[in-house]
């Protein structure tokens, strides 16, 4: 448990479809409070199963649960350490809107062509930035979110790194709280059959299919990442969420077996 105050909230320009969430920064150290259901629960398992994966460390931000206090109400949720070294995180949205004075959104979805999408946004961002193989980081990244079904990756949390002098490298892969079905207070409710709940969640960096994102990545730039998570180590991962109910750990070991079937080409 960790009690936090008002000169430690942080906001930024990483928008979510999903409200409000809490989140705060002390000593190196960020923190977010659950908002619609079980957030810091997905971004936990995320982050732990990847470390099953062909992913180095650095490619994406570890989690680890924490109880919250603020304002005299407790809150179940996350903290991670500061990826970021001293570099600034910018989102895509805001470097397009810095470099072109148009949304990155706007753009991805006045192209009516799923592929050109993506190709779009690779290709600008390595002119912007100069970084070579941000092709083969959206595959990863798409990859994740077909895995996990992350309903809300989008232009706001997508994002690269920048020095001071304006250099640019990649960004770990962050933000999964929107994943596995997260939200149980409106869209996803507990109780309800999974299998429908799992059609009905839909995407939204360049299409409305997590398959064909993935399916498009994986055309243009290859498959960047393999995986090798079990069954056991779902189970395992899942036994040291203690402050979630088995309710919302049943409904995610489903949802990742239901996946890790789907998408069995990934298993190595």
């Amino acid at each position: 448990m960790i009690e936090l105050f008002e000169k430690d909230i942080r906001t930024a320009d990483r928008k979510s479809s999903k409200g409000n969430q809490l989140k705060f920064e002390r000593d190196g150290i960020w923190y977010k409070a659950d908002n619609m259901g079980y957030e810091g629960l997905a971004e936990c398992v995320i982050s732990a199963l990847l470390k099953k994966s062909s992913l180095g460390n650095e490619e994406f931000a570890e989690y680890d649960y924490e109880m919250i206090e603020y304002n005299k109400v407790q809150y179940k949720g996350c903290k991670s350490i500061d990826f970021t070294n001293r570099w600034k995180l910018i989102t895509l949205e805001r470097l397009f809107t810095q470099t072109y004075g148009t949304s990155l959104n706007r753009m991805i979805y006045s192209t009516a062509d799923h592929t050109e999408r993506l190709k779009l946004l690779v290709d600008q961002t390595e002119r912007i930035t100069g970084i070579t193989g941000f092709g083969v980081y959206m595959n990863k990244l798409l990859t994740v979110d077909a895995l996990f079904l992350n309903e809300d990756r989008h232009t706001h949390n997508i994002a690269v790194l920048m020095n001071d002098k304006r250099q640019f490298r990649l960004c770990p892969i962050f933000d999964n709280g929107g994943a596995l079905l997260s939200d149980t207070s409106m869209d996803y409710p507990l109780g309800r059959d999974v299998f429908e709940l799992i059609e009905r969640a839909k995407p939204k960096t360049i299409c409305d299919s997590f398959e064909e994102q993935m399916q498009i990545s994986e055309k243009l730039y290859g498959n960047g990442i393999k995986i090798n998570y079990s069954g056991h180590d779902i189970e395992s991962v899942l036994q040291k969420a203690s402050n979630y109910s088995e309710e919302e750990k049943e409904r995610v070991f489903e949802i990742i077996s239901q996946t890790r079937r789907k998408y069995g080409y990934l298993f190595r």
